[in-house]
């Protein structure tokens, strides 16, 4: 018996809110769906009422998601609350601060990848009609937004909130780099234990402006989080309020008929990579952005970086390069007050329709200004820096584009000579033991998406580079990437990858090697001809997996210059 077969006390679907829903529990063809729901709690009002799957990173790994189940409880009420039935369902998290330095961290971008799948696969076989992601740990909010884009149905992100500092304005990356700092003999093993012991009081994403913060401030720009959902503490009232509120919206979502699709304009993700910049944000941005935006359909390039940073200056004196920690921009009003300025001066596109139902230019309409006396914003007229600290540089080492964070304080041009790895624990076991001293050109690659695999982030290495007080003598490069919490003279996502025959795999120790920030290029100083003949010799190594989640991942990972998405047509025809 179908789900259409007539009978008057299942009448046809006329609710346009609940088009997916309806073809899952209407009719009498689907008795045995809706006999499994009111196992779980449903009632016949409920399968009236429009579905919101509520996609929860709950999970006791990490503190940045040991709260979501309170928030993903909040939005469910909210969305019940708003006529709606939320359903709770989980997704995983990796925790990249306790995987760092590891093999494990090998799996960190591909769990991106397995969150957008994951979300996307029950959303669409539950037919849930709209959706509530909450994320906290770095890769949670590019893959609850991958996710959302694949299914594009009102929906709306939430950020988990970030963490409280630990005792004497530490955070995780305060420990990495008492790691560095004990390695070069200048703290003993009782002080590290110190800070290990207190850096993290409790649940939220790591405090500074990294991953997770960037993230999340860039969601909110493009206008998929409620105003001020980026700058929440995750234990806090606020945070509890923002969860339901986000419930309740996506109702209102779902009779506009209001979809990812309708928000995530091209003008919206330059939006979004404006508040980025303005923040001083990760690295990371420039990855997860390029995937959003893949998925959703906007052409957005590594150029796009470039032309936006040449026009926003860096306003934000927060860590890792600055002073201040992300709980301390959320006391004096987050993120609205500087992008209401960033709009005001023509920085921001107020035309743009975000989860409110309303343009940015009308979210921000009320926003009261940050007081006289906060030093956290610095003003349009006397920034941190005057263009992007995010340089997407070019030359004989990435023709296809790479990603540097230069702030100004580590300088805007380094040569040095070339010591080159083939792992990270090669050139992490070299920092420790003082092999690398000023003057050095660190070279770490076959850590790409595909050779990795997994573009693990160099957090661990530049964090001992910076504890050894090398943070301004040392460089960095490599086909991997970066925590948000690395700063230095650091250069990563570097295209083609080694794996692939990317210039990276072809240098030698010794080689001279610039970095030019200014002019945007960096340099291998070998002629053609030996470029020529050491591509010549080269062979690509084995696989490092043959089967299992990084064996798929590095068989159909695209470059990271279009973001290290794993389904591009033409990788799947493969």
């Amino acid at each position: 018996m179908s789900q259409d077969f007539p009978d008057d006390n299942f009448p046809a679907n006329t609710d346009h809110r609940r088009r997916h829903s309806a073809k899952v529990v209407d009719g009498p063809g689907k008795a045995a769906s809706r006999a499994m729901l009111r196992a779980v709690g449903f009632t016949d009002g409920d399968f009236k009422k429009p579905q919101v799957g509520i996609a929860s990173t709950w999970s006791r790994v990490t503190p940045c998601n040991s709260h979501i189940n309170v928030l993903a409880e909040a939005a469910s009420e909210g969305a019940d609350a708003a006529g709606g039935k939320g359903v709770i369902f989980n997704t995983i998290t990796i925790s990249d601060g306790i995987a760092n330095g590891t093999e494990g961290m090998k799996y960190s971008m591909a769990s991106r990848e397995i969150i957008a799948d994951s979300i996307e696969a029950v959303s669409g076989c539950e037919g849930f009609d709209g959706v509530v992601a909450i994320g906290g740990c770095d890769k949670n909010m590019p893959g609850c937004m991958i996710g959302l884009a694949r299914l594009d149905r009102p929906s709306i992100f939430v950020y988990g909130g970030t963490i409280q500092p630990g005792a004497g304005h530490t955070d995780i990356v305060s420990v990495f780099e008492a790691m560095g700092a004990y390695s070069q003999g200048n703290k003993s093993l009782i002080e590290v234990k110190q800070i290990e012991e207190t850096a993290i009081p409790g649940p939220g994403s790591c405090g500074g402006m990294y991953t997770a913060n960037t993230m999340a401030s860039a969601i909110e720009a493009m206008g998929m989080s409620l105003p001020n959902s980026s700058a929440q503490e995750a234990v806090s009232q606020t945070k509890n309020d923002d969860s339901r509120a986000a419930g309740e919206a996506v109702l209102k979502l779902l009779e506009l008929d209001l979809k990812p699709s309708d928000i995530m304009t091209r003008k919206a993700f330059e939006n979004a990579i404006t508040v980025v910049i303005a923040l001083g944000g990760s690295t990371n941005a420039v990855l997860h952005l390029l995937a959003i935006a893949n998925t959703i359909g906007v052409d957005l390039t590594l150029d796009d970086f470039t032309e936006i940073g040449k026009r926003v200056p860096v306003l934000a004196d927060v860590r890792p390069s600055g002073h201040y920690m992300m709980s301390e921009l959320v006391a004096i009003g987050g993120i609205q007050p500087m992008m209401k300025i960033l709009l005001d001066a023509g920085l921001l596109h107020g035309d743009c329709i975000t989860v409110t139902g309303k343009t940015l230019a009308e979210n921000l309409a009320g926003v009261k200004p940050y007081p006289m006396d906060q030093a956290i914003i610095k003003p349009l007229d006397n920034p941190i820096k005057t263009s992007s600290h995010l340089r997407i540089l070019y030359g004989n080492l990435a023709p296809e584009g790479a990603v540097a964070k230069i702030t100004g304080k580590e300088g805007t041009r380094f040569t040095g000579r070339a010591r080159v790895f083939n792992s990270e624990e090669e050139a992490q076991a070299r920092i420790n033991d003082l092999t690398v001293v000023a003057g050095d050109v660190v070279v770490i690659r076959y850590e790409g998406p595909k050779g990795g695999p997994g573009m693990r982030e160099m957090l661990t290495p530049t964090s001992a580079i910076t504890g050894r007080g090398l943070g301004d003598k040392v460089a960095l490069i490599t086909d991997g990437r970066f925590s948000g919490g690395s700063h230095g003279f650091v250069v990563g996502h570097i295209t083609p990858e080694a794996f692939v025959g990317g210039p990276i795999g072809l240098i030698e120790d010794g080689d001279e090697i610039t970095i030019d920030a200014e002019n945007d290029v960096m340099t291998l100083h070998i002629d053609d001809a030996e470029m020529d003949r050491r591509r010549a010799a080269w062979k690509r190594p084995a696989p490092r997996y043959t089967r299992g989640t990084l064996a798929k991942y590095a068989k159909t990972v695209s470059s990271a210059s279009l973001g290290a998405v794993t389904d591009l047509p033409e990788a799947l025809e493969d």
